[in-house]
């Protein structure tokens, strides 16, 4: 019974009895979508304070300018060097082992309206610079109400610095606003109860509106991708892990929760709150992991650079659409920018990859139907390679600027004490039985 008590195995046993529901029962399990989609927007309530109040405070809890500045740069630089390895891996594996090679798919016999609302949202993405436009926020409301990660970065940013400078004129804002994040924490650990059962409704839905069947023409394209995101956390990330001093293997370990909650919802977003208190109490000094964390959904999805390459090559090879080596770097090219305005939402991945087709003339966008079945199914790769991108990302930056506490990170990673954080002592742990009672 103490095993049954861990939230990750709740979370397994959700995911096993949604499976059974979609399988045997399809319509029982397509009814359950609310279950899934309820979760999500639970989350998503909550996201946009969490991320406002911890990248304040991390800023305005710094010495000085001079280190945000450090931190910041170092992060970017980092992000872009990994996005990049990812969407070279993908377009090299895809070309390896060309999955969509002998569909003979005809772009003309597709239906392009089952995308519509895809491409509609896609095409209304403009060039590099309206996206940079679309960064400063019309207003601070409009931000918060549909949660844009990026204006909402660009806010705190500047208000956590605002606050830096005024120091202890500040003060009082903060001690409020450091309240006001341990509210949001506990809100947090009173949602992420539901999780299995969130879990459970989400593959129900999608076992039982797709069917196992429907996706066996297209499980070589799954195999890759799963396989691509496996070598790209086993080998770069590992390698990464060694390079900053600490095991891939226990720190996955030290992770199992939040990484079983999103395998669950397919969402690198709903893990991020306690994502950052266990970083927190690995060693991570809490400004970084309060700029990393929010600014790593955004400008390192590691999974989804991974999906970007593969799933626009396997269009072009499944429609026997020819690319050559120039085109197939076009669109490297063009990914390093579209796939930066990622988010860690379900489904994201799919927008994104519709805005980038549609700017371009050679791989028909209208091919993306023959990815609907199937791309449920690829999310939690990309879910769960961007959260260990994200964790093991800020992990390697607070080594890289000396914000690592060593001693701290080789006890809690070996199973020692795990040290509790102020702000989260009458938080709900996660789960009774867990030795890391990660209060949120």
């Amino acid at each position: 019974m103490r095993f049954l008590g861990k939230l990750y195995v709740q979370v397994l046993i959700g995911v096993t009895i949604g499976i059974l529901l979609g399988v045997f029962w399809p319509h029982v399990g397509v009814d359950l979508k609310p279950l899934g989609d309820a979760f999500i927007k639970l989350i998503k309530m909550v996201f946009a304070p969490i991320i406002f109040a911890t990248v304040v405070l991390g800023i305005a809890k710094m010495d000085n300018m001079k280190e945000l500045g450090r931190v910041g740069v170092r992060a970017l630089i980092y992000f872009e060097i990994l996005s990049t390895f990812a969407l070279v891996l993908g377009l090299i594996v895809v070309n390896l082992v060309e999955p969509g090679k002998g569909m003979n798919v005809d772009p003309a016999t597709l239906d392009i309206a089952s995308i519509s609302t895809y491409t509609s949202a896609a095409t209304s993405s403009g060039g590099f610079t309206e996206f940079l436009m679309n960064v400063i926020p019309a207003s601070i409301t409009d931000a918060f109400a549909k949660n844009q990660i990026l204006q909402i970065l660009l806010f705190s940013t500047l208000f956590g610095i605002a606050l830096s400078h005024l120091g202890p004129r500040g003060k009082p804002f903060v001690d409020v606003l450091e309240a006001f994040s341990h509210g949001m924490f506990y809100i947090v650990g009173l949602v992420m109860r539901v999780a299995p059962l969130a879990a459970c409704g989400a593959m129900a839905f999608t076992v039982g509106k797709y069917g196992l069947g429907s996706i066996v023409s297209l499980g070589k394209l799954m195999a890759t991708m799963y396989i691509t995101c496996f070598l790209f956390v086993v080998i770069i990330l590992g390698t990464i892990c060694r390079m900053s001093g600490f095991s891939l293997w226990k720190f996955l370990k030290y992770l199992k929760e939040e990484l079983f909650t999103v395998l669950g919802t397919s969402s690198s977003e709903s893990v991020v709150p306690q994502l950052m208190t266990k970083l927190e109490r690995v060693g991570v000094s809490k400004p970084v992991v309060g700029l990393v964390i929010p600014s790593g959904l955004t400008f390192n999805p590691d999974g989804q650079c991974i999906y970007y390459t593969m799933a626009a090559i396997f269009i072009a090879q499944a429609t026997n659409t020819p690319l050559t080596l120039m085109d197939q770097l076009i669109v490297l090219g063009v990914l390093l920018l579209t796939s930066k305005g990622s988010a860690g939402v379900t489904g994201s991945g799919f927008i994104t990859l519709a805005a980038t087709l549609a700017t371009m003339d050679n791989i028909p966008v209208a091919g993306m139907v023959l990815l609907l079945g199937v791309d449920r199914f690829m999310s939690e790769a990309r879910a769960i390679t961007n959260t260990i991108g994200n964790a093991v990302g800020t992990m390697a930056i607070a080594k890289w600027v000396g914000a690592l506490d060593k001693k701290t990170m080789d006890q809690v990673l070996d199973g020692g004490p795990v040290p509790e954080l102020k702000q989260a002592q009458d938080a709900p742990p996660l789960s009774t039985q867990s030795p890391v009672k990660p209060a949120l």
